[in-house]
């Protein structure tokens, strides 16, 4: 089974609204939701055959300072016993 890659970043909350309607500009290119809503925690779930436009955009949304230490991780919803 195919995963999504996954990143998490926390999001200025003055940007939150401009970030969610850019990506949802872009057709299948990223699921997002807020994961910690007190810190403005955001993760996203991105297919890998469009991870280098997800990160194109999350740079720009970085050096405007709306997006703060993007990181990804493993997948959250990945059962461990898939990666052996």
């Amino acid at each position: 089974m195919n995963y999504c890659e996954y990143y998490q970043a926390h999001v200025k909350r003055e940007g939150c609204g401009m970030l969610v309607s850019v990506l949802r500009s872009f057709e299948h290119l990223v699921f997002d939701r807020t994961i910690d809503k007190a810190e403005s925690i955001f993760e996203f779930f991105v297919p890998a055959s469009q991870e280098g436009t997800f990160l194109e955009v999350m740079a720009y949304f970085e050096r405007e300072g709306i997006v703060v230490g993007l990181i990804k991780k493993e997948n959250r919803l990945r059962d461990p016993r898939e990666i052996l």
